[in-house]
């Protein structure tokens, strides 16, 4: 099984990660990452209130479902879903989720590392902030170098 979707409703990891593994025989391990909004101080020491997500519908999920084909092709993947959330989220809500199964650990321990270095950069989201004080945070949130750097471990020459 593979699978993409965006969404605005919250998801639920654990019954996310039971359907990866339902009915599967083959499947030595699995390996989940759940990425939360954090109420990270801004730099001038408040809080998040919210994150709001948008994206590109159609060209978010055909750049995800290029990135899994990647990672399909690199390691021996048995089966992936990557679900990942638009609209406005608070501290503590569920952002993205990624599962990655493969006959043996390794494979899905790096798939789905790959996968989030490459969701962290590449597929088209917007973020924009939202100051718990109500201060503009600036507007929208700009990609961060060390997002990048962990990225670019992936190229391939």
């Amino acid at each position: 099984m593979f699978s993409v979707r965006i969404q605005e409703e919250p998801f639920d990891a654990a019954a996310e990660a039971a359907r990866l593994a339902h009915g599967r025989t083959d499947v030595g391990g699995i390996v989940t990452f759940t990425g939360l909004c954090r109420a990270d101080a801004g730099a001038d020491g408040t809080g998040l209130a919210a994150l709001t997500l948008e994206h590109y519908p159609g060209m978010a999920e055909e750049e995800i479902e290029r990135h899994v084909a990647e990672a399909r092709a690199r390691w021996p993947l048995l089966g992936a879903i990557v679900v990942h959330r638009h609209g406005r989220l608070v501290p503590g809500d569920p952002i993205v989720f990624v599962a990655t199964a493969s006959a043996h650990r390794a494979a899905a321990f790096a798939a789905a590392e790959f996968l989030m270095d490459w969701l962290k950069t590449s597929a088209p989201f917007w973020k924009k902030e939202e100051r718990a004080d109500g201060a503009d945070a600036g507007g929208w949130v700009e990609a961060k170098a060390s997002d990048d750097a962990a990225a670019d471990r992936w190229a391939r020459d």
